[in-house]
């Protein structure tokens, strides 16, 4: 019976009613409990009315009376005459419904009872050795489809967790910023455990820890900044690297947060790898929420020691990209001692050579200086072009191409004075590849050194057109950079109109 599905309500209550039907018993009831406390948390019944149905819930809670001796003893249970019994934990406790006789066998998974099935009858010695074997019987079948239905749940939760964890990983390895990944493994892991909040804390030059990240459906404001002052009597765990498990956090001694009252069970779980702690997951649930289990504690456990390594894996990758950046600076400034500082001399030969053939009266003097001069206008451009691509933090260095674009001119912002307008068409990330995206760029470098030229520039547009075609009709790219400046002689700058084949 308990191998046909997993619908689990379905099979105890057929169980329940099967049991009720074959010893021909009044009432029936299947009720499942809750660890130690053994407060009922599910109830299946045969022949009850509401009513009896309620009266019958605080009966069946496994702690008094036959129940608990069914409970206790983990051995099926048969009495002839409730009102009769010499012994007081032999008779059902409190205002009972109309019954004499009795029928009771626990739902046990190894030695763990989660529960008791329990027959009913108003004349006394009702049942029969034949109808307990019964009772027995489809207490295991009941025993059968809920360790099914806890495996296959079990295994969906690890799948969710495993999948979630992987996902976690992606993400942050795609090179979000550190507030990003802590928001993301916040946001994940409150998903995946049904948690009212996600928050990541991390410890204060204080020696207190603060929420620093947080996941929630309400508003996070009143989350985030929220400290744990040094003293707390969690604190001392949390940075221990120990994990915290709290039935409620809001009478929970060792709480000492003032968002504490808005919250119930709770799982504090520290985010560490290789020794080095970054922080604390918490997962708290809203108040009168139901408690975590071992499976929760473990799966959450995991996925947080998970959620450490990506971090610190993100944290690696970032690293390799800022030292990437720097590489790419030692380039430039090898670039600019072998070709400008090269450039440079020679312009000063050639000077020389110019003083020289004056002093000698030659005719020629006016070339060669206005040579000269186009030389270390050129220089100068190019030096202005290397300090645009120098401007960018590191930590800030973009992987697409239009990032790329928006660095260069968030760039020449600095040096220009303001915020060059910037305007892409068609799907330039997807269209431009190398190497006309690296020819495109040294353009637009060239570009915006030259409008930093000219005088009286406040306003230069650049646009990224990535739908142009050629008179001949193949697809292109096409940049467009123009500048409100003046030339040198007056007239409106020049354009810079460049495009290239994709």
């Amino acid at each position: 019976m308990a191998g046909t599905g997993l619908d689990l309500r379905t099979t105890l209550q057929h169980i329940v009613d099967t049991a009720t039907a074959l010893a021909g018993a009044r009432h029936g009831a299947l009720a499942l409990l809750h660890g130690e406390d053994r407060r009922v948390t599910d109830l299946f019944t045969a022949g009850m009315s509401d009513s009896e149905r309620r009266a019958a819930v605080p009966l069946l809670d496994g702690r008094t009376g036959v129940l608990g001796v069914l409970v206790d003893d983990a051995q099926a249970v048969r009495v002839d005459d409730l009102t009769a019994g010499p012994h007081p934990r032999e008779v059902l406790p409190g205002q009972h419904l109309p019954m004499r006789s009795f029928l009771g066998a626990p739902v046990r998974v190894h030695t763990e009872v989660l529960g008791s099935l329990c027959l009913t009858a108003e004349e006394p010695g009702r049942f029969t050795d034949t109808e307990l074997a019964l009772l027995r019987l489809l207490a295991s079948q009941a025993a059968a489809a809920i360790s099914g239905a806890h495996l296959y749940e079990a295994a969906r939760q690890r799948e969710h967790w495993i999948e979630g964890a992987a996902a976690v990983t992606r993400a942050l390895l795609t090179g979000a910023g550190t507030a990003d990944a802590l928001t993301t493994v916040a946001e994940r892991a409150r998903v995946l455990a049904g948690a009212a909040a996600g928050v990541i804390l991390q410890p204060t030059p204080g020696g207190g820890m603060e929420i620093v990240a947080a996941s929630t459906l309400d508003d996070p404001a009143g989350l985030v900044g929220t400290a744990i002052e040094p003293g707390s009597p969690v604190l001392v765990q949390l940075l221990g690297g120990e994990e915290v498990f709290i039935e409620d956090s809001a009478t929970d001694d060792r709480m000492t947060t003032p968002v504490r009252s808005r919250f119930g069970p709770s799982m504090m779980l520290p985010l560490q790898s290789g020794g080095r702690l970054i922080g604390t997951l918490a997962l708290p649930r809203r108040r009168g929420g139901a408690p975590y289990t071992a499976m929760d504690r473990q799966l959450a456990s995991q996925f947080a020691s998970q959620a450490a390594l990506a971090l610190v894996m993100a944290d690696a990758q970032h690293y390799r990209e800022q030292l990437a950046v720097y590489e790419d600076r030692d380039r430039i400034a090898r670039d600019l001692h072998d070709l400008v500082v090269q450039r440079l001399f020679a312009t000063e030969m050639m000077l020389e050579s110019t003083r020289r053939k004056d002093l000698a009266g030659d005719t020629g003097t006016a070339e060669l200086l206005g040579h000269a001069v186009d030389e270390l206008d050129s220089t100068i451009q190019e030096v202005r072009t290397a300090i645009f691509a120098l401007q960018q933090p590191p930590a800030e260095a973009p992987t697409t191409f239009r990032g790329r674009v928006l660095r260069e001119t968030g760039g020449a912002a600095a040096v220009l004075g303001f915020q060059p307008s910037v305007q892409f068409t068609g799907a330039v990330d997807a269209l431009v590849t190398e190497p006309v995206d690296g020819e495109l760029l040294d353009v637009l470098r060239g570009a915006l050194a030259t409008a930093h030229r000219r005088a009286g520039v406040s306003a230069v547009e650049v646009e990224v057109d990535a739908t142009a075609r050629l008179p001949d009709g193949r697809a292109a790219v096409r940049l467009v950079v123009a500048d409100d400046g003046r030339a040198d002689d007056g007239d409106r700058s020049p354009t810079v109109i460049w495009q290239a084949p994709l």
